[in-house]
């Protein structure tokens, strides 16, 4: 027993020429057994040296061999919670919101002034026949809400944008920096003249879902190959008809999972049936809009909220979910933002749900304004801020 330890000692301890003398003397086996010690001491020298304190067998190290990897996989959780998980939103928002045009090209015509409200849907919405659909008709109606099943307009799309900013400033004058620094394309008058298929921008959602934007993009352009013939000089974008006859696994052969295909079949499905119309996506309320669509396979509340506010550019959403919001808010309201830690260690919270809605009540009814905001609080500093006030 002496021998065999005096060998390990000697495989770990003694240079190559050395260590080859004592090999040749303790025969191959040995040898080979004096290699397989010495490279494990070397990788993993704590669990070898608790190995031979316990028992001062080679067989004893084998079996805590696997406690490495679990030591290594906590290190790997604790350094993954100091760091919270990225929010999609930035190349998810703009396959959402991505105007009608089959090239997404900004179209350069002045756009129309028109009656809008915040809590009704002020993007013009593209039916599956192509038709262009927006709540109010160009004139303010004179007709009553309860006549019209809409609210009355308070604004138009030429001022909408100056009334919300101006309200959120009055809330709490640091917002103004902020506004100042980052002038909001989305809610612009040339935002609210984009022409939106919700069909399209539903689906392109649910197409980038967990990838990136770039194979996104690809997706999407292969989705969009697979209704048209090789060849056409502006392909256009697939009908929900056209989406519910195709069987899964051709459409499987532009990227999409088996999941994402159905997910997509079956909202051309619910588009096809009348379940989703445009009419609704135009007038319901806010709820209505979040209950109906989130009803649907592949879209959650996440994807739902985005639509809404960037898709059917409706001002008084707020995603209590997204931590880019959160963090935004946390650090907007005051908190250190560095100092804040995973709740339990799961899901990451910057401020709670609760929290997040009593702070932006007053921001209300154009918080979808505000959270654009709440995005981009950390590229302003704040202390600078509270002193200009």
């Amino acid at each position: 027993m002496s021998l065999r330890r005096s060998g390990r000692v000697a495989a770990v301890l003694a240079s190559p020429a050395t260590e080859g003398s004592v090999n040749a003397t303790n025969g191959t086996k040995k040898r080979s057994a004096g290699t397989e010690a010495s490279q494990n001491k070397a990788k993993k020298p704590k669990t070898a040296n608790v190995a031979d304190k316990v028992d001062g067998e080679t067989k004893e190290t084998k079996f805590k061999l696997p406690s490495t990897p679990v030591k290594s996989s906590k290190r790997t959780s604790a350094t993954a919670s100091k760091v919270p998980p990225l929010t999609p939103t930035p190349s998810l928002v703009a396959i959402i919101r991505a105007p009608y045009s089959s090239g997404d090209i900004d179209d350069a015509t002045p756009p129309p002034d028109r009656p809008v409200e915040p809590h009704v849907t002020n993007a013009t919405l593209v039916t599956p026949n192509g038709t262009q659909r927006v709540a109010y008709s160009d004139d303010l109606p004179d007709s009553s809400p309860s006549k019209t099943g809409l609210p009355r307009p308070t604004a138009t799309t030429n001022t909408l944008l100056d009334q919300a900013c101006s309200h959120l400033i009055s809330v709490d004058g640091r917002m103004k920096a902020i506004i100042e620094k980052f002038p909001c394309h989305i809610f612009s008058p040339k935002g609210l003249a984009e022409q939106i298929d919700p069909f399209r921008s539903l689906s392109s959602g649910i197409m980038g879902q967990q990838v990136s934007g770039a194979a996104a993009k690809a997706i999407k352009n292969k989705f969009i190959a697979l209704f048209n013939e090789e060849g056409t000089e502006i392909p256009k974008y697939p009908t929900p008809a056209q989406v519910a006859a195709t069987d899964i696994p051709r459409l499987r052969l532009a990227g999409l999972s088996q999941r994402k295909a159905e997910y997509i079949q079956g909202l051309a499905e619910k588009f096809t049936t009348g379940e989703l119309t445009t009419d609704m996506l135009m007038k319901a309320t806010d709820e209505e809009v979040m209950e109906k669509l989130i009803a649907v396979r592949g879209l959650g509340k996440w994807s739902v909220e985005m639509f809404a506010c960037f898709g059917l550019k409706r001002l008084d959403i707020l995603s209590t979910g997204d931590l880019g919001v959160q963090r935004g808010m946390a650090s907007f309201f005051g908190k250190d933002v560095k100092k804040l830690k995973a709740k339990g260690g799961g899901k990451w919270k910057y401020m709670s749900e609760q929290e997040m809605l009593d702070r932006s009540a007053p921001f209300a009814p154009y918080r979808s304004l505000f959270m654009w905001y709440m995005w981009r609080v950390e590229d302003i500093d704040i202390s600078v801020m509270q002193s200009s006030m």
